[in-house]
This record gives C-alpha cells, sequence and structure tokens, in this order.
C-alpha cells in the first residue's frame, strides 16, 4: 500500500509536538499514568498520513512500558468531501518480533475521532497498524518504526525538543470538517503553453432547424404555450395557421375548389378510359385527361395534409428546446415565413478570438479548457469536443477565431460568453498546483500548505501561466507538500481573527 507523509522537512514521516494537545482532561496535563505530577515532561507526537482513500491524524504521547498510552486518530475520508468519519471501528495492532498487541474501537467518540488506549509491555521498534472498516470502504495505515521505551526518564531524555515553528497556523479537524474543505499533493505533470482568451457559445451547424409556415395566414400557437427554451419532441404540434375568413388566400375556399376540380377530372378521366377502351377516343386524348385527374389528386392531398377544422398543422421533426420564438399569436404571415427555431443543442461550438499578438502560437494548439460563468472548468476532453479549425485571416478585426466542437453541457449554453485557455506544445514536469489553491493579496500570489494534520503555512508563490485548472509554480512549495484547495479563505479568516476554538478532545 502506497502511504504518503507529509510534514515541516517535507520528509517521509513527521511527529511533531503539537502546541495544543488534545491528550488532556479537565483543562490541566496528566501523565501517562493518570497522576498529576509536574515532573513529567513528555510532549505529545503528531503524525500525519495518507492513503488513497483516508487521511489519518493521530496524537499520542511517547509510548513506556507498562503506562497506558492514549491514541487519538482522526480519519478523514479522501473523496470530494473531505468529510470526518462518522461512522465504522478502528482496529490498532502495535506489531514487532518481541510481540503483538491490539485494541479496537468499534464506533468513533465523536464524528471522525476514534480514541483507543494501549498498555506496551515491552520495549523496542514497533509498527503500528491502524485498520478502519466504514459502510462505506476499508482502509489500512502503517506508521512504522515507533520507539517504545523502557521508561519514562528514557523517553524524557530521547524527546527531541519542540521546534515550535513561528509561521504555523492551527486549525482544527473539527473545524475542517464543518466547511468545504480539502487538500491535495503537489505534482509534476505535463503542463502546456497557454494563451488566455475569451470565447462565445454557438449552435454547431445542422443542430438547428427553422419551423416555417407551409401556408399564409393567422398563426395560432398551440393551447399548451409555447415560449423559448421550451422543450418540444419530434413531430410536436408547435402552431396552426389558418386563412378561414380572409377574402385573399383562403385555404378552405381554395381546398373546396380543388376538391371540386378533382371531382370533375374523375368524372372525365373515367368517361375518357371508357371511350379509349371502345377504341373511340385517341391515346392523346386519354392520356391528358389521366395527367389532368392525377395533377388534381396531388393538388387537394398538398392543400389538406395537416389542415383541420383550426387551420393547418406545423409540426417540427425534431426533438429539442425552442431557441427562437419569431411570431405571436394573431399574427398574419406569408407562406414559407420561418415561426421558430427548434435547436437539439447536443452539439455546441466555442468560438475562441484571438489576438493576432498570439498568431505565432495558434497553429500550435492541441487542446483547451473552458471557464463557464459558474466558474466550473471543463476540459476539452470532459466535453468529448474537438478542435474544428483555426481562421485563416484577420480581416475587418483584430482577432483570428478558433473553433471547438463540444457536448453540451451545464453552464454552456448558445449564446454565453467564456474564458478559454488554449493549450499548445506541452513541456515536461511542470511543478503545478490546482488554481484553486491560489489566492491573491495586493498584487501577491500565496497558498496554504498543510504541514501537519492541523497545522498549516502560509507561502508565497512565484506563479507562470495557467490553464484554468492547474497553475504553473516556480517557487513557493515544493513537490510532495499538500496545498490547500477548499476552505483556503476560512483559514485566512481565522488566521485575522487571532483566536482558536475550545475544543473537546479529552482522552
Amino acid at each position: 500500500m502506497k502511504i504518503i507523509f507529509i510534514g515541516l522537512l517535507a520528509t517521509l514521516l513527521v511527529a511533531a509536538c503539537h502546541s495544543h494537545s488534545h491528550d488532556s482532561e479537565s483543562g490541566h496535563a496528566h501523565n501517562a499514568n493518570g497522576s498529576h505530577s509536574s515532573e513529567s515532561a513528555l510532549e505529545a507526537l503528531a503524525f500525519t498520513l495518507y492513503t488513497d482513500k483516508s487521511e489519518l491524524f493521530v496524537e499520542f504521547k511517547p509510548l513506556v512500558v507498562g503506562q497506558e498510552s492514549r491514541f487519538a486518530a482522526h480519519f478523514t475520508m479522501l473523496d470530494e468531501s473531505f468529510k470526518a468519519v462518522g461512522e465504522g471501528s478502528v482496529s490498532l495492532t502495535m506489531s514487532s518480533a518481541a510481540g503483538t498487541q491490539s485494541i479496537t474501537a468499534n464506533e468513533p467518540q465523536v464524528p471522525g475521532i476514534f480514541r483507543l488506549r494501549m498498555t506496551p509491555e515491552k520495549p523496542g521498534l514497533y509498527k503500528l497498524t491502524f485498520d478502519i472498516k466504514t459502510p462505506a470502504y476499508t482502509d489500512q495505515v502503517v506508521l512504522d518504526s515507533v520507539t517504545v521505551f523502557p521508561d519514562e526518564k528514557t523517553a524524557i531524555a530521547q524527546q527531541e525538543p519542540e521546534s515550535g515553528s513561528g509561521n504555523n497556523i492551527t486549525y482544527l479537524k473539527e473545524q475542517a470538517w464543518k466547511i468545504d474543505f480539502a487538500n491535495q499533493p503537489v505534482q509534476r505533470a505535463a503542463f502546456a503553453n497557454v494563451v488566455k482568451t475569451s470565447g462565445v457559445v454557438i449552435t454547431a451547424p445542422g443542430d438547428e432547424e427553422t419551423v416555417s409556415a407551409k401556408t399564409a395566414g393567422i398563426v395560432r400557437i398551440n393551447k399548451q404555450g409555447l415560449f423559448e427554451g421550451s422543450s418540444v419532441g419530434a413531430g410536436a404540434v408547435l402552431f396552426t395557421v389558418s386563412s378561414q375568413g380572409l377574402t385573399d388566400r383562403n385555404a378552405p375556399l381554395q381546398i373546396q375548389e380543388a376538391r371540386n376540380n378533382l371531382a370533375k377530372a374523375k368524372a372525365d378521366f373515367e368517361r375518357s378510359q371508357k371511350l379509349y377502351n371502345d377504341r373511340l377516343l385517341v391515346e392523346k386524348d386519354f392520356l391528358q385527361a389521366k395527367n389532368i385527374y392525377e395533377n388534381a389528386q396531388t393538388l387537394v392531398a398538398s392543400l389538406s395534409t395537416n389542415y383541420g377544422q383550426d387551420g393547418q398543422s406545423i409540426r417540427t421533426n425534431r426533438a429539442g428546446f425552442v431557441k427562437s420564438l419569431l411570431v405571436t399569436d394573431g399574427q398574419f404571415v406569408e407562406t414559407g415565413a420561418p415561426l421558430a427555431v427548434i435547436s437539439k443543442s447536443k452539439k455546441l461550438v466555442v468560438k475562441a478570438e484571438v489576438s493576432q499578438t498570439a498568431f505565432t502560437k495558434i497553429n500550435g494548439i492541441t487542446s483547451a479548457n473552458f471557464r463557464t460563468g459558474n466558474g466550473k472548468v471543463y476540459s476539452l476532453s470532459q466535453l468529448n469536443g474537438r478542435l474544428v479549425s483555426i481562421g485563416k485571416s484577420a480581416e475587418n478585426t483584430l482577432f483570428i477565431p478558433v473553433f471547438f466542437e463540444v457536448d453540451n453541457k451545464e453552464g454552456i449554453i448558445p449564446g454565453a460568453f467564456i474564458e478559454v485557455f488554449l493549450k499548445t506544445n506541452a513541456q515536461s514536469a511542470a511543478l503545478v498546483i490546482p488554481a484553486s489553491a491560489v489566492l491573491e493579496e495586493q498584487g501577491s500570489y500565496f497558498c496554504y500548505v498543510q504541514t501537519e494534520g492541523e497545522s498549516f503555512q502560509k507561502r508565497e508563490l512565484k506563479i507562470g501561466g495557467s490553464d484554468g485548472q492547474n497553475v504553473q509554480v516556480f517557487s513557493g512549495v515544493v513537490e510532495g507538500e499538500r496545498v490547500v484547495t477548499k476552505g483556503a479563505y476560512n483559514i485566512k479568516l481565522s488566521t485575522a481573527a487571532g483566536t482558536l476554538p475550545a475544543h473537546g478532545h479529552e482522552h
């Protein structure tokens, strides 16, 4: 199992004395054996360990043979929530060549905090294994090379002096669990040169249908009502167009006249057919009568299609939504007049406008990220998108267009303006942190680094480009440190308040 440790010196394992030890009762210190002797100078140890599923922040006094040791194990789920583990059990196993001891806490005393007590029996180097079982997952966190001292005097003699870094900020787990909090390790990754610009979302070609009037007349919108943004199904009746009562181009009169002509043409054809069969009519006259009859049939069918008592029904051929409603109820329209635009909006096009000063870079564009109005950032791959084309001319404008086709997702709607981060040829092994971890203060950039489970440092950053998701960092953090990606502003506010809220980690 891969386990990641963090600390002030970015070593694999951090053991640090806490400025606000959770190993206290009734507001005053106890020895490991429960006495009130002021001679005991054992300082609590704090370790922060990570797996792919969990963060474990555990506090306990140095382990001494024959003295009960109390462990405060703080478990945080490393999912989207970064919340406390509220249900489950934790088993602690202390093992070495000299033997093994185990203890289990069947539930957290308070959400996220499991309390375990164990009395070491033999001195030596031990491995501490924490096994957690929850309804959602199981995990194991291992702490190697923990010393059990033969007596308290030896433990005090070998105790390292408290480092007491003056720029550490304390922010308790109980505080972090109540807010939208997360952290993420600093890592090296391929990072592209970025051209930042703006863009507009437009409808993809072939993704729209214009519904038009098939006859002249008065438009009536369907009884359910029709508004821009309304969803419609394929074949749905959107309008009726009626010319009843009009003195000119009256469709009902035209249909009746066409039916009368059809009846006459049918009678003439049947008579011509009988005469032709009796060889009393030449073929030319017979074919002419047949042609007139067929044309009359076609005209009646055309005029009568979708025409009912209320007029001619206008239907949509595709499912989608009403992008534009081009008429009002009761409006007169001519034949062929557009009535509405129906869009499927399954595919959209992002048109990015690139300054001419970046012309030398645009031919190297390989991908892009898009930040919508609600602050959400999508990569081109997340939108199942592709680069469609790059403009070759800047006539009548200062910008060169670059087009991407993308899937329709939340926040990406036709007509919306968005931020576009055009990614060109990538450079390898750049040090990057999430863009959400970077805060700006009077023109300077900084972030908060979690050095221990409840300790943070404010670091000033020298940054490079941003692709909307990640920011390149030249100095201020090192690979493997964990930066706060959610909740950094809350930590900043806590430092301004200058007070530490009370906590109830009574052991």
